[in-house]
C-alpha cells in the first residue's frame, strides 16, 4: 500500500494491488482514491488521477495506465486488458460491465499542435462510456459517448457517438449491425432466471445462502445469510459471504454480470 498516495483511500476486501503499481495523483497525492472488493490491479499499472474510482470484481491488468486531471470512474465488473491507455484529462465515465481490450486506447483529449501558430486541434472532452460497452481489443477511440451495450470489433478506430447495442468496425468506425447483427438479443426473464439456476447448480446445486429470483418484492431482506440475485434488474444483495463471491468469480467473466442492489443491504 506504500505505493498508493492519496489524502482519501478506500480499498474494498480482497483486492489485490501488484507491489509494483503505482496510484496517486497529478501533481502528488491524489484527493482521492476509491476500489472495491475483489477487485485486481496487476503488475506495473500506473493510475495517475486526482480522483480514481473502481467498482467490485474490476481488473486492470498488467502495463495499463489510466491518467487525467479530472475525475475517472470505472463501474462494477469492468475487464481492461493489458497495455491499455485510459486517458482523463477531460474526464471519463465507465459504466459497469465494461470490457477494454488489450492495447486499446481511450482518449478524453486532443492536445499538442501549436494553436498560436494556428493549430486547430486542442480539445477536452468528457469521454462516456455506458453500461455493457466492449472494445474487443486493439481500439483507438476519441472523445464520444458509446451507448449502452455497443461494441466495437478489434482494430477499430472510434471518432464518433456509438449507438445502443450497434456494432462498429473499421477506421474511422462505421456501424455494421446490418450485416453482423448486434451485441445483445432479447431474452426474456423466464429464460435468464433458468440458465441462472442452471448456473447456480454447476456451482453448487445444494447450495442455502444463494438464491436466483425475478425480482425483489417478495425476498426476506432481514436474512442477511442468503444473497438474492435478481435476473430483471441484474442485481444482487450484496453480503459478501465466502460463497457469494466465490459464485461471481464463477460468473466472471462471460456467465453473467450483476451489480449491487445499494437499496437492499
Amino acid at each position: 500500500m506504500n505505493k498508493i498516495q492519496s489524502i482519501d483511500i478506500e480499498i474494498g476486501i480482497n483486492t489485490i494491488i501488484d507491489p509494483s503499481a503505482v496510484i496517486r495523483g497529478v501533481n502528488g497525492k491524489a484527493k482521492r482514491i476509491v476500489i472495491g472488493d475483489n477487485c485486481y490491479i496487476g503488475a506495473n499499472v500506473q493510475i495517475i488521477c486526482d480522483d480514481f474510482e473502481l467498482g467490485d470484481y474490476s481488473k486492470i491488468q498488467h502495463d495499463t495506465n489510466i491518467h487525467g486531471y479530472l475525475p475517472c470512474k470505472i463501474g462494477h465488473n469492468a475487464w481492461i486488458g493489458q497495455y491499455s491507455i485510459i486517458d482523463s484529462i477531460g474526464g471519463t465515465t465507465i459504466g459497469n460491465n465494461c470490457g477494454i481490450g488489450a492495447h486499446s486506447q481511450i482518449w478524453s483529449h486532443i492536445k499538442y499542435g501549436d494553436t498560436l501558430e494556428g493549430c486547430r486541434f486542442l480539445n477536452e472532452k468528457p469521454m462516456i462510456i455506458g453500461n455493457d460497452v466492449w472494445f474487443v481489443g486493439h481500439c483507438i477511440v476519441s472523445p464520444i459517448t458509446a451507448q449502452d451495450k455497443s461494441m466495437a470489433m478489434v482494430g477499430s478506430v472510434v471518432t464518433k457517438d456509438m449507438a445502443f447495442n450497434e456494432i462498429y468496425a473499421g477506421s474511422p468506425a462505421k456501424s455494421i449491425s446490418d450485416k453482423v447483427g448486434f451485441q445483445f438479443e432479447t431474452i426474456s426473464v423466464e429464460e435468464k432466471y433458468n440458465k441462472m439456476v442452471q448456473y447456480l447448480n454447476q456451482f453448487n446445486s445444494n447450495s442455502k445462502t444463494i438464491q436466483i429470483v425475478k425480482d425483489f418484492d417478495s425476498i426476506d431482506i432481514a436474512n442477511t445469510k442468503v444473497t438474492y440475485f435478481n435476473v430483471t434488474t441484474r442485481e444482487y444483495t450484496k453480503r459478501l459471504s465466502e460463497e457469494e463471491i466465490y459464485f461471481m468469480k464463477f460468473l466472471l467473466p462471460a456467465k453473467a454480470k450483476f451489480t449491487p442492489n445499494i437499496m437492499k443491504k
